[in-house]
């Protein structure tokens, strides 16, 4: 089974940071950095079916929407992108936009395109760390400026711009219309601890998003069949005989293996490609102690996101 220490690809943005610690030590004073994207370490490797990104706003995105899967095979795309946000750190004044305000025309989406006035008509609201946010493919959304996120998406480039600030880039007024939901987000379902480790962020048609917290110098044996991402968030350990640390991320497929964590425990992201939870992901190697969730709970757990999809 591949267990891969990901390599990292860095995206140069208009709207990047210089100084990207404590996540990395890549320097972007002369060329801002806007994302860095965990890739498989061989590049003869498949393709995934997520991309799994850490983003660095020191100015604005674009307001923007995603195609879904049918939109963008219309289009001769492979696939659409749906994504979720978790957010690492943001500034007290860090917002985002999310959805609309109110359910708008064709017509009137095309022309808040044309003059600008898309800016008002986005969702805005504050975020603040630790907050997750999913994005269903069709949703117009931006970022603020100060904020350092990771996110989850489907393996898709295809991003078409409603308002860039000035910058001068392409706006794709044709492609947001075909694409854009143009109202509200619906409100997406709240986090659910799974067990006393496993905290399920988001559970949806594309993907699943957990959030693992396992304490100093305890073993684990992870189950992960399908692809599987990790990223630390805090602590370090070792996958496999692979280390991770604070800002890196492992690729992990096709079995079984282990996870010995540090001194100072692990907080990371784990993503795959599923519609619910799997209930065997994560398995203690010792015995369990007071408090943890039996399996059975577990099980149950694992039906209600099935009943949902």
């Amino acid at each position: 089974m591949p267990i891969e220490h990901a390599s990292v690809r860095v995206v140069h943005k208009p709207w990047g940071a210089c100084d990207l610690r404590p996540w990395s030590n890549i320097d972007g004073t002369n060329d801002a950095v806007g994302e860095l994207w965990f890739e498989r370490a061989s590049g003869s490797a498949s393709g995934p079916a997520l991309l799994l990104k850490l983003l660095f706003t020191n100015e604005p995105l674009s307001i923007q929407v995603h195609p879904d899967d049918t939109c963008a095979r219309a289009m001769g795309l492979p696939n659409g992108k749906s994504e979720a946000w978790y957010i690492l750190s943001a500034k007290p004044d860090a917002k985002i936009g999310v959805g609309l305000t109110h359910r708008v025309t064709p017509q009137e989406l095309r022309a808040s395109i044309r003059d600008g006035s898309i800016v008002d008509l986005v969702q805005w609201r504050p975020v603040a760390k630790g907050d997750v946010v999913f994005i269903p493919a069709g949703t117009i959304h931006a970022l603020g400026a100060g904020i350092v996120l990771a996110e989850i998406q489907q393996h898709s480039d295809a991003t078409f711009r409603l308002f860039d600030y000035g910058r001068g880039r392409e706006l794709n007024e044709d492609n947001c219309v075909a694409a854009a939901d143009a109202g509200p987000l619906q409100p997406a379902g709240s986090a659910s601890r799974l067990t006393r480790e496993r905290t399920v962020l988001v559970a949806s048609q594309h993907f699943v998003l957990e959030k693992i917290d396992l304490p100093a110098g305890s073993s684990w044996a992870l189950l992960a069949e399908p692809e599987t991402w990790i990223l630390a968030v805090d602590g370090h350990a070792a996958v496999g005989l692979t280390a991770v640390s604070v800002g890196e991320a492992i690729f992990v497929s096709g079995g079984r293996t282990s996870i010995e964590v540090g001194a100072n425990g692990l907080t990371a992201l784990v993503a795959y490609p599923a519609a619910a939870p799997v209930a065997s992901l994560l398995q203690t190697l010792a015995e369990p102690s007071a408090g943890r969730v039996p399996r059975t709970a577990v099980a149950e757990l694992i039906s209600h996101y099935e009943a949902r999809t």
